[in-house]
């Protein structure tokens, strides 16, 4: 399974957070088709851009609960405290990605960040 995390400030825009996500790809030459989810933390939910580009992407949003969040966050490379503070993960977007991936689950690198947007991938061995 390969999982797209997102981390973003408030009011980003679709195109923002596709254009993060194409660059994340990108960087590890995976073609989107290839993603099976977009992840963000509960804080997030109600960022309609990170929806938005789900459904242009064809891509379930999925939303991980605080303490998975947290769990996750331990094996994140990327430092936020603004991160920290609000969700108890060092980073959003890496640990998003790692608790949606699932068991085993691995980053491929640190965050990507552009234009107020994070973007992190992981993957795991599991089915999506």
């Amino acid at each position: 399974m390969i999982v797209a995390g997102i981390g973003s400030r408030k009011g980003v825009s679709e195109q923002q957070v596709l254009d993060a996500i194409s660059a994340t790809l990108s960087e590890y030459q995976i073609k989107a088709s290839q993603l099976d989810a977009i992840a963000t933390a509960r804080l997030k939910q109600h960022e309609a851009a990170i929806f938005s580009a789900g459904r242009k992407l064809g891509l379930e949003v999925m939303i991980v609960g605080d303490a998975e969040l947290a769990e996750a966050g331990k094996k994140t490379s990327s430092h936020s405290d603004l991160s920290l503070t609000l969700t108890g993960a060092p980073s959003v977007s890496e640990a998003a990605a790692l608790a949606a991936a699932g068991q085993g689950a691995r980053l491929l690198g640190p965050r990507r960040v552009l234009d107020s947007v994070t973007c992190a991938i992981a993957q795991s061995g599991e089915a999506s």
